[in-house]
């Protein structure tokens, strides 16, 4: 009959899928019972949501079944408490991740919005295709955690490979990488129902522990708002400016104007404003019509300093592609002058991320 040190030793060799640190180290398990053949194991989850929980699970089961295959593994799951939680994140070991060693990324744009639902992700994915249709090698990191979307827009569902080294990214019909939290979820409609640290510490993993090898340009798909999401890739990722996303009202503009102070507030270069659903074209004369009133971004831009770099319509194809999963055979080319601005813009160096 196997010891209660023996299991606990095996576990100690079962990872947490996002954080890449061992359940026992992390104090996740919180009892472990051994009677008649059977081994009962109490695991407290990060968060009770937790959307890979199966997977702990069947690593848990499989680790203790390495000891002795006749062994039955009883696995409960309980949800860590506050202080739980507070003694495996409040001093977390310093360490740089394997990946980062062998990345060499030229330049990293963070495309950011004060407010959902004015198609940053979109802007976000028509930049990494126009730099692509320019040559580049592009990476497209969705840091949207709580709500990722490029995956389905580009028609992506594999998961990641593993290396050596790290994750390797998922490679779109045209050669962008691609890594979202989407692509390690068993249903890509699950929640993600995770606090500030863990979406936190899943950023920094997707910039250090992915294998993105060598990039011209690394485009992060930022969360809406300046939550703690925004603060850890502003913090922890060395940026080389931020492209800002509105849409015609002035609500839009006022909240994209407190994104920008929050850029400029951790001294991130912004590289200039993108209006999105601008205006409506007719398709029988040509009219452009302003369905959401007057543009406001003109204004926004001039009051913050920063470059007006163009305007996109609300395009039916547009949003034809990125449900169906085919936004790189998007025939608009009205992003294309857009991007070459910003190649223009774009600074050789990167901001320094802050040490904590």
């Amino acid at each position: 009959m196997v010891t209660e040190e023996e299991v606990r030793n095996a576990l100690k060799n079962v990872m947490d899928p996002e954080l890449g640190r061992s359940i026992v180290d992390m104090g996740m398990v919180r009892e472990i019972r051994i009677a008649d053949g059977e081994v009962n194991v109490v695991l407290a989850l990060t968060a009770a949501g937790c959307p890979l929980r199966d997977r702990i699970v069947n690593d848990v089961k499989a680790a203790i079944r390495s000891l002795d295959g006749a062994l039955i593994t009883n696995v409960q799951l309980a949800e860590m408490t506050a202080e739980e939680r507070a003694k495996a994140f409040g001093a977390p070991e310093k360490r740089r991740p394997l990946a980062e060693a062998f990345n060499d990324v030229k330049h990293v744009i963070a495309v950011m919005s004060g407010k959902g639902g004015v198609g940053k992700s979109s802007v976000a994915a028509l930049l990494a295709i126009a730099l692509r249709k320019k040559g580049e090698r592009v990476g497209l990191l969705d840091a949207d955690i709580t709500g990722p979307s490029i995956p389905r827009m580009f028609g992506l569902h594999e998961p990641p490979k593993w290396s050596p080294f790290g994750m390797v990214p998922v490679v779109s019909s045209t050669g962008i990488k691609v890594m979202s939290i989407n692509l390690l979820l068993r249903d890509e409609s699950e929640a993600v129902v995770w606090r500030g640290p863990l979406i936190s510490e899943a950023i920094k993993q997707f910039w250090g522990d992915v294998l993105w090898e060598r990039l011209d340009t690394l485009v992060i798909d930022l969360p809406p708002g300046t939550s703690d999401a925004t603060l850890t890739v502003m913090q922890s990722i060395p940026l080389s400016g931020v492209l800002l996303v509105t849409s015609p009202q002035d609500l839009a503009g006022m909240v994209v104007r407190k994104a920008a102070r929050m850029a400029q507030t951790l001294n991130i270069p912004i590289l200039g404003l993108v209006e999105n659903m601008s205006y409506v074209q007719c398709p029988a004369c040509g009219h452009k019509i302003d369905i959401f009133g007057p543009s406001q971004a003109e204004e926004t831009a001039r009051a913050l300093g920063i470059p007006m770099l163009g305007q996109i319509p609300l395009d039916p194809e547009l949003a034809m592609r990125c449900d169906n999963g085919q936004v790189e055979l998007y025939t608009g080319d009205v992003f294309d002058p857009i991007a070459a601005r910003v190649v223009e813009l774009v600074p050789e160096a990167k901001s320094k991320p802050l040490s904590s």
